[in-house]
């Protein structure tokens, strides 16, 4: 049986954990281009050309892609895919050279969630 501090400790640690979560996701979530992003990923077929390697359902839309449509340098999307991984909205898988990405609709659904109940 656990005493209650473990409880209280337990307890504040899960909190923690949602409430970082929830704050990565939101900070990712307030930047224009992130948005695009993630409303590109949606439905890459309609938002990007068929890739050489990597299907854009199954394995997610190339990095330097995703730049292009942005119109912005490959460091400058990398940047903002990074703080989507890192928020849990967008999966990242590699192919030989390249990075593919696409939404994490599972983490998006908890997060959406987490909005509802924690703000």
């Amino acid at each position: 049986m656990r005493k209650s501090s473990e409880i209280v400790l337990l307890y504040l640690g899960s909190w923690l954990t949602v409430y970082m979560n929830l704050e990565l996701a939101l900070r990712a979530l307030s930047n224009e281009r992130r948005l695009l992003i993630l409303s590109w990923l949606r439905h890459p077929t309609r938002h990007f050309p068929v890739q050489v390697d990597g299907d854009l359902l199954a394995d997610g839309v190339c990095g330097l892609s995703i730049a292009r449509k942005l119109r912005v340098s490959q460091p400058t999307a990398s940047e903002h895919l990074k703080i989507l991984t890192r928020a849990g909205l967008i999966r990242c898988k590699r192919i030989k050279q390249w990075t593919f990405y696409k939404r994490d609709e599972a983490r998006i659904r908890k997060i959406k969630n987490l909005i509802l109940t924690e703000v």
